[in-house]
């Protein structure tokens, strides 16, 4: 009886941890907790230490390990690699704190919209969602196939490439670009 009882529950032990992984991905080889705050978890994505970096000199660490909620878009390494050669180093500086606010608040919308928020937000936009960010401008949202992609004020465009990452505070979706005001 107790083999059967250490058996089964070894068993329920091994289904929560597979459904927990099939709930929230790993990011940049780190594992997700939905019980840890957005700034928690994108920190141990090795994927985000350029967007980590730019929440810490842009002084939103507190904003965003807040209550929220906030969906987030967040930018991988490689999309920081697509803009022009110098632009992160310039953007770091303290001078330019107001510009990298204003960039990384462009990436957050109040409220926590899943994939499928966004996808009903899309259809009953007739094809577009319009996504009022933090910092005042909107995002458009569409789809393309199954994908999630977002276009900024600028026409540039950012595909969501993982979405549904829950946080404690809301929910990130990795996105392949950086969007800009």
């Amino acid at each position: 009886m107790i083999k059967r009882y250490l058996t089964l529950t070894a068993f329920c032990l091994a289904t929560a941890s597979v459904l927990i992984g099939a709930e929230n991905p790993t990011v940049g080889g780190a594992p997700m907790y939905p019980d840890k705050n957005i700034v928690e978890n994108a920190s141990n994505s090795k994927d985000h230490t350029t967007l980590v970096a730019a929440v810490k000199a842009a002084g939103l660490v507190d904003t965003l390990s807040g209550k929220g909620p906030f969906t987030v878009f967040a930018p991988t390494n490689e999309a920081f690699e697509k803009l022009p050669s110098g632009t992160v180093d310039t953007l770091l500086k303290p001078e330019n704190k107001k510009k990298l606010v204003g960039i990384l608040t462009y990436h957050v919308v109040a409220g926590k919209l899943t994939s499928a928020d966004l996808a009903k937000k899309i259809k009953n936009g007739g094809g577009k969602a319009h996504l009022k960010t933090v910092n005042g401008e909107s995002l458009t949202a569409k789809m393309d196939g199954d994908d999630i992609v977002l276009t900024d004020a600028k026409g540039g465009m950012a595909k969501v490439t993982i979405a549904d990452v829950m946080q404690s505070n809301g929910v990130i979706h990795v996105i392949d670009s950086v969007l800009m005001p």
